[in-house]
């Protein structure tokens, strides 16, 4: 089966709107709401392309390398931003890099690429979920009457944020935790 299959091409689209995602987040040349459209959309690339791979049979060693990296980059590029503006602590956001940066490499020390368990799935979807609520423009959350009602927007995105550091360190736990023989 060629390697270069639908959800292969759906993850190579989502790698390239990590750049427009940061050139949003940099010098928001289009504006904040674009910018959160852009990840939005790339988020839910996630899980498009691992339902069309199960669904149409099209799970590929390529397609377990590059999901989990571009989610990578998708993730942190928008985290590093965040501590930039000070929304964050980067203490937390080390403790992300720094479990997937064990994880890569555990996983490179395998024969095989080793997709994700359902706590890595998890970790992914609160990541994500944390890093939207965080983009909802603060100046328009912040005091703006008619927009005052999504401040719980932000509020959410910090809460989940809070809540994908333990599912983090619980998941890279879970992937390395040595597993008797024959369980993968």
């Amino acid at each position: 089966m060629s390697q270069l299959t639908l959800p292969t091409l759906i993850t190579t689209l989502r790698l390239m709107a990590v750049p427009l995602v940061m050139v949003g987040l940099a010098a928001r040349p289009w504006g904040p709401w674009w910018t959160l459209g852009f990840f939005c959309a790339a988020a839910w690339t996630d899980w498009l392309d691992g339902y069309l791979a199960r669904r149409l049979q099209q799970e590929s060693e390529l397609g377990r390398f590059l999901d989990p990296l571009v989610d990578k980059l998708l993730v942190l590029g928008p985290l590093m931003s965040l501590v930039e503006e000070q929304v964050l602590p980067a203490w937390g956001v080390f403790l992300i890099v720094a479990r997937d940066l064990v994880i890569s490499g555990w996983r490179v020390s395998k024969t095989s690429v080793v997709g994700a368990n359902f706590w890595g799935k998890l970790k992914t979807v609160v990541q994500l979920s944390a890093i939207a609520g965080l983009l909802v423009p603060p100046a328009l959350v912040e005091g703006g009457a008619p927009l005052a009602p999504l401040t719980w927007l932000r509020a959410t995105g910090h809460g989940l944020f809070w809540l994908s550091l333990p599912l983090t360190a619980l998941s890279a736990l879970i992937y390395i935790w040595p597993r008797p023989r024959g369980e993968a």
